[in-house]
């Protein structure tokens, strides 16, 4: 038989050398943690939240704009977007580390957006970010809209 190799010096080789394998297989393990460490170094660095403990809760600053022209900070009304500023002076007094979430409503025009940003960078809050509502998968049914009295974005 030709794949024996006992006793048979001029017979066919029956056994793998692995070494060669062992040299490839290492050499890409090698060059994919180099290129994956490239690839995470020239990512956009984040903000990421921390974690919060029992005492440690971040406080958020959430800016509702309605688009019947009602402007809601943290859950209350208020009489106009520029009592927003006195507001974020207040609370960022309070918590240094203060975040601001803006959620407004899709025909809100804006201009009135953009003035509100504008505010909360006045009144010092540096950390601002957009409340949106996911899209939802083809075929699924979309949620309702939250109601105008829900608690303040991030919570």
């Amino acid at each position: 038989m030709a794949a024996s190799s006992q006793g048979d010096d001029d017979g066919m080789v029956s056994g793998i050398n692995v070494t060669p394998l062992v040299d490839i297989t290492l050499v890409l393990l090698i060059i994919f943690m180099v290129t994956a460490k490239l690839i995470v170094s020239q990512s956009m660095p984040l903000d990421l939240p921390k974690a919060a403990n029992g005492q440690d809760i971040q406080m958020i600053f959430g800016v509702e704009l309605h688009a019947n022209g009602d402007t809601v900070v943290n859950g209350k009304k208020i009489a106009s977007d520029d009592a927003v500023l006195p507001l974020a002076k207040e609370e960022l007094g309070k918590t240094p580390d203060l975040r601001a979430v803006i959620r407004a409503d899709t025909t809100v025009q804006h201009g009135r957006v953009i003035k509100v940003l504008d505010l909360l960078k006045t009144g010092g809050i540096t950390k601002i970010a957009f409340g949106v509502a996911p899209i939802p998968p083809p075929g699924a049914t979309p949620a309702p809209p939250p109601a105008a009295t829900a608690a303040p974005a991030g919570k």
